[in-house]
């Protein structure tokens, strides 16, 4: 069994909104609801489970219905970080699961090909992740604002979601991550304390994220052609 937790209990403060981002309509509909749709219709997946703010579990199964959506799923309240609120997802998962698929409420155009090669690649090694390669040149700095060192780009990606691991894999990382209060930025940097090599699935068509409100025309340029 493969379960998707899709994290959706952030503030989206780096928009400055008073709306929660994922509310904001793009392509005739809301963010989030492109990104559940994503999963509800990908037959890789057998279940959902969101991790909401509290109080807004009643928006998000409005969202599900309105929108048709007939996979199970389980509306989970977030906690302060985002890793917080993945271990909260991660624990609610069905207890026959196998495989997780975590994924960011913001990354509507998520495709089904990059869900399934990264559940493929996590099952043969343990863990995986959407990644692209970096097409501009990346220098490292000193402190007073001047180049440092001319990074190789070649050797670099940036690491997306889906973010997948087998069940036992992502509970051990981010159980060691909770227990020593260590903050981590993604999921795959909780690998490291088990040593455990984590896939890169080169991910070819554009899988943004809406972060700021300079992010918002990009999507809904790409799923309104879809639509």
């Amino acid at each position: 069994m493969v379960s998707a937790v899709i994290v959706a209990a952030g503030t989206g403060s780096r928009m400055g909104l008073t709306v929660d981002k994922l509310f904001l309509e793009v392509a005739g509909r809301p963010i989030i609801a492109h990104t559940w749709e994503k999963f509800d219709r990908s037959p890789t997946i057998d279940e959902i489970v969101l991790v909401v703010r509290e109080g807004m579990q009643a928006e998000f199964a409005e969202i599900a219905a309105e929108n048709g959506f007939y996979k199970t799923y389980h509306l989970v309240a977030g906690g302060t970080a985002r890793q917080d609120s993945v271990w909260a997802g991660i624990q609610a998962v069905n207890e026959g699961t196998e495989i997780i698929a975590i994924h960011d409420g913001a990354r509507p155009c998520v495709t089904e090909s990059i869900i399934r090669d990264c559940v493929s690649a996590a099952r043969e090694m343990g863990a995986a992740v959407a990644a692209s390669t970096v097409t501009d040149t990346i220098k490292e700095t000193h402190a007073n604002g001047t180049i440092a060192e001319h990074i190789d780009r070649s050797k670099l990606r940036a690491v997306q979601t889906p973010q997948v691991f087998r069940t036992e894999v992502i509970r051990a990382a981010l159980g060691l991550v909770q227990e020593r209060g260590i903050k981590v930025t993604d999921d795959t940097a909780a690998c490291d304390l088990i040593n455990q090599p984590v896939k890169l699935v080169e991910s070819t068509t554009p899988n943004v994220k809406a972060t700021s409100p300079e992010d918002i025309p990009y999507p809904e340029l790409l799923l309104g052609k879809k639509r």
